[in-house]
C-alpha cells in the first residue's frame, strides 16, 4: 500500500463529528460538538503529518478539550516578579475593604443611582465625588472608566473645535500604543505643539496662546524621564499664565500620587499640588498608585467638572458599579493616611522594610532547600511598574532558584501551568521570586509550586 493510500485508509477510520459528539454525553450538545470537532481535527492533522494511528482514545481527548474550555480564562496568579503595578497581571490588587465592597454590591441590588433619603433618582458620582474632593482639595470631581477616558472627556468638554497647547516633550505614548496626540484628536480639539522634546519654556506657551486656544494641557511622562539639558514649566506658572489669558488648564498627572507621608512617591506629581495651583481639571488613574480599581478620576473646578459631566461622552465613558464600589472603599481608607499605607496593597509593597522582605525570602529559601532545590537569597531590585516612577529602584532581597537541567524557560512554563500560576523573573538563567510583591501565603504558594515543578516525580 502506498503512503498516500495508507493515509487515506487511516483517515477513513476517523468517526464523524456527530458520532463522537454523541459519545460525550452528558455534555451540552454545543460544547460536545465543538470538542469533537477539535479532537478529530487534531487527529487528522497528526495522520497527515505521518504519525502512526496508535490507540489514542478520541473520546478521552474530546473530554479533555471540553474540560479545558469550561475552566475560567481570567484567573488569579501569584506575582513574584517584583513589579508592583504589573499591567499584564492586572495592575493594583485591591484592599480587603474594596474586595468586600465589590462582593456586597455584586450580589445584590444597590442604590447606584437612587437617593435613599428622598426616594428620587440620583447620580452614581455622588458615592465618590466628595471623597475625591476631600483627598485632593478640588471643588468637584467626576469618575470615568480609566485615565485615558478622563483625558479624552476633559479635552472634549473644554476644547472641542478649538486648540489644545501641549509641550512637544509631553507628547507621550502610554500603554498599548495609545498616544496623547491621538487622544486629543479624538476629542475634536486641534493640537498645537510648543517647545522642543527636551526644553519648553513659559514663553513658548505664551506665544502659542491665541483667540482659538481652548486649553493648555500638561501630560506627565509617566513611563520615562528626560535628563540632562532639559527644562519644563512647573504647574504654578502655567496656571497663572492660563488665568491671565483666559484659557483652561488640563493636567494629566498619570498614576495618581495622593498618599501623604510616602517618600517613595516623591518622583510623581502630587494631585493636590495641581489642584491647588488652579488647574481646571486634573486627571489621574485609580488603579495605579492610588491602589484601587481601574478608573479615571477628574478633579478640579466645579464649572469645568460640570461641563465634563454634561458632555455626551460622559455616559459612554462612565464607571461601572463594581469598580465604583471598590473605588469608594479605597478612597475611604485614605481618610487615615497611616491606615492607607497598611491597608492598600500597592502602598504596603512600596514601603515594605528590609526585615519583612528578608523574612519572606528566607521562608521561601527554607521550603525550597527542604525540597532539595538549589536556592539562594540575593540582592535584587524591584520596580513600581504601571508607567509610574520609572527611575525608582526598590532594593531588597529575592529568592533565587537554580532550575538545574530543567532550565529556566521550562521551569517558567511549568509554573505558568500551576494553579494558581506563579510568575517570576529571570536573572542569569535562574528564577527570581521577589518577596516584595508577595505576602506570606503567596510566598508559601510560590515555593511549593517551584518545588513541585522541579520534583523528579
Amino acid at each position: 500500500m502506498t503512503p498516500g493510500a495508507r493515509e487515506s485508509e487511516l483517515l477513513r477510520t476517523l468517526p464523524s463529528v456527530e458520532v463522537l459528539a454523541t459519545s460525550l454525553a452528558p455534555l451540552p450538545a454545543p460544547l460536545a460538538v465543538r470538542a469533537a470537532r477539535q479532537a478529530i481535527a487534531e487527529r487528522r492533522a497528526a495522520l497527515l503529518a505521518g504519525e502512526s494511528s496508535g490507540a489514542e482514545d478520541l473520546t478521552a481527548r474530546a473530554l479533555e478539550i471540553a474540560a479545558a474550555w469550561q475552566l475560567p480564562s481570567l484567573v488569579a496568579v501569584v506575582n513574584a516578579t517584583g513589579v508592583i503595578v504589573h499591567t499584564n497581571l492586572g495592575r493594583a490588587p485591591l484592599a480587603r475593604a474594596a474586595l468586600e465592597a465589590v462582593a456586597a454590591t455584586a450580589g445584590a441590588y444597590s442604590n447606584l443611582e437612587y437617593q435613599l433619603d428622598t426616594g428620587e433618582r440620583g447620580s452614581r458620582q455622588a458615592h465618590v465625588a466628595e471623597l475625591v474632593c476631600d483627598l485632593t482639595g478640588a471643588e468637584a470631581a467626576l469618575v470615568v472608566n480609566n485615565c485615558a477616558a478622563a483625558v479624552l472627556l476633559a479635552a472634549a468638554a473644554l476644547a472641542s473645535g478649538r486648540e489644545v497647547v501641549v509641550s512637544r516633550g509631553q507628547l507621550v505614548e502610554i500603554g498599548g500604543s495609545f498616544r496623547v496626540p491621538d487622544v486629543v484628536e479624538q476629542s475634536g480639539a486641534r493640537l498645537v505643539e510648543v517647545g522642543t522634546t527636551n526644553r519648553t519654556r513659559l514663553d513658548d506657551y505664551r506665544r502659542a496662546i491665541g483667540p482659538d486656544t481652548g486649553a493648555i494641557m500638561r501630560a506627565h511622562p509617566s513611563n520615562f524621564r528626560t535628563v540632562g539639558f532639559v527644562e519644563e514649566v512647573e504647574i504654578e506658572p502655567l496656571c497663572e499664565l492660563a488665568r491671565e489669558r483666559g484659557v483652561s488648564v488640563i493636567d494629566d498627572v498619570g498614576s495618581g500620587a495622593v498618599a501623604a507621608g510616602v517618600p517613595e512617591l516623591a518622583g510623581e506629581p502630587p494631585v493636590r499640588r495641581s489642584v491647588t495651583a488652579g488647574c481646571d481639571l486634573v486627571c489621574f488613574s485609580g488603579d495605579k498608585l492610588l491602589g484601587g480599581p481601574q478608573a479615571g478620576i477628574i478633579a478640579g473646578r466645579a464649572e469645568a467638572v460640570a461641563r465634563c459631566a454634561s458632555h455626551p461622552l460622559a455616559r459612554a465613558l462612565r464607571i461601572d458599579k463594581l469598580s465604583l464600589a471598590a473605588l469608594e472603599a479605597t478612597l475611604r481608607i485614605y481618610g487615615d493616611p497611616a491606615e492607607a499605607v497598611r491597608a492598600v496593597p500597592v502602598l504596603r509593597m512600596l514601603t515594605a522594610g528590609e526585615a519583612e522582605l528578608s523574612g519572606r525570602a528566607e521562608l521561601m529559601r527554607g521550603m525550597l532547600s527542604e525540597a532539595g532545590v538549589t536556592v539562594d537569597v540575593l540582592a535584587a531590585t524591584a520596580r513600581v511598574g504601571g508607567g509610574a516612577l520609572p527611575l525608582l529602584e526598590l532594593r531588597g532581597p529575592a529568592c533565587a532558584v537554580d532550575p538545574g537541567p530543567v532550565g529556566y524557560h521550562e521551569l517558567a512554563r511549568r509554573l505558568r501551568g500551576n494553579r494558581p500560576a506563579v510568575i517570576g523573573r529571570a536573572r542569569d538563567g535562574w528564577l527570581l521570586l521577589d518577596p516584595r510583591t508577595l505576602d506570606d501565603d503567596g510566598a508559601r504558594t510560590a515555593a511549593a509550586a517551584v518545588a513541585a515543578a522541579l520534583s523528579p516525580a
